[in-house]
C-alpha cells in the first residue's frame, strides 16, 4: 500500500511580553535537566545534523523558562545566536545579552531568517517532533518516518532487504514479535501407574510482524499483522527541510 503524504499548516502564535526595561539576572541553574524533563520542550540537537542559527532583529527579553515567569535580562540585537531548543511559543537560545553572555528563552517575534515563512516551518517541525516522540514512547511506526525513527520506536528489525538504484535506494524492514510456548508430553509412572506431565521445550511462535517500506530512507508503507495493530497506520508529516 502506498500512501501520499499530507502537509500541515499550523498557526503559530506568540505569548510572551515585548521589551521592557530591567536588571540582568544571569541564572542556568538546572536549565538542562529541566529541558530533558519537559514534554513540551523540542531539543534541535535531536532534530538537525547542524546548529541552527537565527539572526537577531530586535532587543528581546530573556526568560529562565518557556512560559516567561522569570526574567533574566535582554538579548542584544543585531548579532546571530545559536538556537537550541524550542516549543510552540518560545526558542531557548544562546548569545550575547546587553551586558554579558546570556541563554534562555525568547519570543520569535525577536528573529529573522532568510524564508519567509522560517517561523511557520519551525512550528510545523516542532509539532511534528511532538508527534514522533509519542509514537516512539507507544513503540509504534508511521508513514512519513525516518528509518532512525523507526529504529527508536521499535528496535532493530528482524530482517532487512535493500535496493539500490540510480535514484536512491529503497526496500523492506521487517519486525517479528514471538511468544513462547512451552510444550509437554504425558508420561507414566512406573511405580504408580499415575499419569504426569513432562516438560519437554519451549517454542517460539509467531505473534505478529510488521513490514515497513521505505525510499530513501523514508517510510512509504507500512503492513502490520491482525495479531498487532493491523489496520491503524498513521500517517504523519515527513521531515522539513530548513534553510537559513
Amino acid at each position: 500500500m502506498r500512501s501520499c503524504f499530507f502537509v500541515f499548516v499550523v498557526a503559530f502564535t506568540v505569548g510572551f511580553p515585548h521589551p521592557a526595561d530591567g536588571q540582568i539576572r544571569p541564572d542556568e541553574r538546572g536549565a538542562a535537566s529541566r529541558i530533558d524533563n519537559d514534554p513540551e520542550i523540542v531539543r534541535l540537537e535531536e532534530v538537525l545534523a547542524n546548529p541552527l542559527e537565527l539572526a537577531v532583529v530586535r532587543e528581546a527579553p530573556v526568560f529562565s523558562d518557556h512560559n516567561g515567569r522569570h526574567r533574566l535580562g535582554f538579548l542584544r540585537a543585531d548579532q546571530t545566536v545559536k538556537l537550541e531548543a524550542m516549543t510552540d511559543k518560545a526558542y531557548r537560545v544562546r548569545g550575547q545579552g546587553t551586558r554579558d553572555g546570556i541563554a534562555g528563552w525568547v519570543a520569535p517575534w525577536a528573529f529573522t531568517a532568510r524564508e519567509p515563512d522560517f517561523v511557520d516551518k519551525l512550528a510545523k517541525l516542532y509539532e511534528r517532533q511532538i508527534e514522533v516522540r509519542k509514537l516512539i514512547e507507544a513503540r509504534q511506526a508511521a508513514i512519513g518516518m525516518s528509518l532512525e525513527e523507526v529504529r527508536l520506536a521499535l528496535g532493530q528489525p528482524t530482517k532487512t532487504t535493500v535496493r539500490q538504484t540510480a535514484g536512491g535506494s529503497s526496500g523492506t524492514w521487517e519486525f517479528i514479535t514471538y511468544e513462547e510456548e512451552k510444550q509437554y508430553a504425558a508420561r507414566v509412572d512406573p511405580h504408580t501407574g499415575r499419569l504426569f506431565r513432562v516438560l519437554t521445550g519451549v517454542a517460539q511462535i509467531e505473534r505478529g510482524k510488521t513490514v515497513v517500506e521505505f525510499e530513501n530512507n523514508l517510510v512509504t508503507a507500512i503492513e502490520e499483522s491482525t495479531a498487532e495493530r493491523g489496520g491503524n497506520v498513521r500517517i504523519i508529516v515527513p521531515p522539513l527541510l530548513l534553510r537559513w
